[in-house]
C-alpha cells in the first residue's frame, strides 16, 4: 500500500498534497469534517472531486446536481487538458496569493478558482456545440460567484483571479497563460459591433483592480495594467500601463509581473 502511495504521489503531486491536507483539516477541525470528507476525501482523483464541487456550487431548482455532476464528469473524461488546467490553477493560486497556505484552499473556498473551472466546463460545452448548456453554466458562474466570463472566451492555464468579483470577460476575448488578474476587470467590447471584438491578453500579464480592457487590441506578454485603468490600444510586451486613457508609463519591472503580483508604479522600473 505504501508503494502505491508513493506512485499516486509521483504521478499525481497536486492531488496527493490536497488529500494530505484535507485529512490534517479534518483533525484541526472536525465540525467541517463531513464537508471535508464529501468534497475531497471521497473522491479518487482531482477531476472526480472538481466535478462534485462544481455540481455543488451550480446546482439549483432548474438544474440538479445529479445532472450538473454528469455533465462535468463528461466533460473532464473527455479533455484530459481540463485536468491540467485546474492543477495549474490551483498552484497559480497558491503561488501569487498570501493569503493561500495551503493547496485544499482554492479548491474548498475560494470562488474564483471555483468559477474558472466552471467556465472551463461551460467552454468544453461550447466546444462541443451544446451552446444553450454553456450560456446556463454562464448564468449560474454570474449567480453564484459574480464572475461574468462567455463560455466562448478563450483562457489559458495558471489564472489567478484574485478576489474575484465583478470580473467580465467578453465573447471573444483571448488569456493567455500565467496571466493574474483582480477584481472588478472587465475585457470587454467598445460597442455594439458583431465578430472579433474583445481584447487578446497575452502570456505572464497582471491586470489591476479595477482596470477595463476594450476592444480587439493586443495586450504584450508580460506587461502590467495599473489598477483602474481604461485600455483602449495596443500595449507592446514587457511594459506598465496606467491612467484614462492608459499610457506607457515604464517597464513592467520584472519578467513575470503575473507571478511577482508587484503593482508599486514607478519604484523598481
Amino acid at each position: 500500500m505504501a508503494e502505491k502511495r508513493a506512485t499516486l504521489s509521483q504521478i499525481d503531486p497536486v492531488w496527493t498534497r490536497i488529500t494530505q491536507e484535507a485529512r490534517q483539516a479534518v483533525t484541526d477541525e472536525p465540525l467541517l469534517g463531513g464537508l471535508v470528507h464529501g468534497c475531497i476525501l471521497h473522491h479518487e482523483t482531482l477531476e472526480n472531486a472538481l466535478a462534485y464541487r462544481m455540481a455543488q456550487k451550480l446546482a439549483s431548482a432548474e438544474m440538479s446536481e445529479q445532472l450538473l455532476r454528469e455533465i462535468a464528469d463528461s466533460a473532464y473524461a473527455d479533455d484530459p487538458e481540463l485536468g491540467a488546467a485546474a492543477r495549474a490553477d490551483i498552484i497559480a493560486v497558491f503561488e501569487r496569493d498570501p493569503a493561500c497556505h495551503r493547496y485544499i484552499q482554492p479548491l474548498m473556498f475560494f470562488k474564483g478558482f471555483q468559477a474558472i473551472q466552471a467556465y472551463r466546463i461551460g467552454h468544453w460545452l461550447w466546444r462541443q456545440g451544446r451552446r444553450d448548456l454553456a450560456y446556463f453554466v454562464q448564468m449560474r458562474v454570474s449567480e453564484q460567484f459574480g464572475v461574468d466570463v462567455h463560455p466562448a472566451s478563450r483562457i489559458g492555464k495558471g489564472l489567478f483571479l484574485d478576489h474575484a468579483h465583478a470580473i467580465v470577460i467578453g465573447e471573444t476575448a483571448v488569456v493567455g497563460d500565467n496571466v493574474s488578474i483582480l477584481h472588478s476587470v472587465t475585457l470587454g467590447g467598445t460597442g455594439k459591433e458583431d465578430e472579433d471584438r474583445h481584447p487578446k491578453i497575452g502570456n505572464g500579464v497582471l491586470i489591476g483592480a479595477g482596470a477595463k480592457v476594450l476592444g480587439n487590441i493586443k495586450i504584450g506578454h508580460c506587461s502590467r495594467i495599473a489598477a483602474g485603468s481604461v485600455v483602449l490600444t495596443e500595449v507592446p510586451p514587457c511594459k506598465t500601463v496606467a491612467g484614462v486613457p492608459a499610457k506607457v508609463v515604464g517597464e513592467a519591472g520584472c519578467d513575470q509581473p503575473s507571478v511577482s503580483m508587484d503593482q508599486l508604479i514607478g519604484a523598481r522600473e
